[in-house]
């Protein structure tokens, strides 16, 4: 099946001057979503926080969320843009979320440096912690995945095998032209999918398991390696930026930044299985 983008408006309603964007709502959501689940998992043997805890959390991981990922997106794409003399003089577009630009492997060093001081504040298992904490994440990876599709943002490369569904994304003129009328593969979907279906069915079903709880950092690690995984298959199907195009060896800046995720996870995962299981 072949859809051409139906134009969403990026705006869900406005109120005067106020307007409530789909993509702020996705990140609250998204948000709000981990906080809820959360809120349960730590209850699970072994204990891991207070509700309480999560609670007080929240607003470091919008910290973590918001700084990690925008200075991410400075720092991994928007210099290739911008050298960096220019956003030196002209700070405010470091920090100008309202143009666009977020980076999800920003927003990963973002909550990971976030649960660090955190967790060593109020004398908390750091690992038990990001435990939990990993497994909602992919909550706000797919509906940050459904706004960029209702954004109409980070569309597909143009579709040379079949696939059961295709999109024609008329804004692709803007960067490319000639092949503005051609069926896409949905990216945005794809990946949303993968990052946010596929992985939250994974890490609930292992967050199951008393085996994994009781080794502090091994459903993180698990976490990062499928994370790395389903954003190195999704790149496979999405457009590179077009200030970036592709890097060495055909990757993309997604793909090159998922490999030190994956090994870091990989490294995570040895280490908490040769722990001592943690005591109830």
């Amino acid at each position: 099946m072949i859809f051409t983008w139906p134009h969403f408006s990026p705006v869900l309603f406005s109120i005067g001057p106020l307007a409530v964007h789909y993509y702020a709502l996705a990140y609250i959501s998204g948000l709000l979503g981990g906080w809820w689940l959360a809120q349960r998992l730590v209850k699970l043997s072994p204990f891991a926080a207070t509700p309480q805890q999560v609670d007080d959390f929240l607003t470091w991981a919008v910290l973590g969320v918001l700084v990690g990922g925008r200075l991410g997106y400075v720092l991994f794409y928007q210099v290739y843009q911008e050298p960096i003399s220019y956003l030196l003089a002209h700070p405010i577009q470091i920090i100008a979320v309202w143009q666009g630009g977020m980076s999800s492997h920003g927003g990963f060093i973002g909550v990971g440096i976030a649960i660090y001081w955190f967790c060593k504040k109020h004398k908390m298992n750091m690992f038990a912690f990001a435990d939990r904490i990993a497994t909602v994440v992919p909550i706000g990876l797919f509906l940050g995945r459904c706004a960029n599709f209702i954004n109409g943002e980070l569309w597909g490369r143009v579709a040379t095998h079949w696939f059961p569904l295709l999109i024609i994304y008329p804004e692709s003129a803007s960067v490319d032209p000639l092949n503005a009328l051609k069926p896409r593969y949905p990216s945005e979907l794809i990946e949303a999918t993968l990052e946010g279906v596929v992985l939250f069915v994974i890490m609930m079903v292992m967050i199951r398991s008393e085996k994994w709880r009781h080794r502090p950092g091994m459903l993180t690690g698990l976490f990062l390696i499928c994370y790395a995984i389903a954003r190195i298959i999704g790149e496979c199907f999405r457009e590179p930026d077009y200030f970036l195009g592709f890097l060495p060896f055909g990757t993309t800046m997604g793909q090159v930044l998922s490999i030190p995720v994956f090994f870091i996870g990989l490294a995570m995962l040895i280490w908490a299985r040769r722990q001592t299981p943690r005591a109830a």
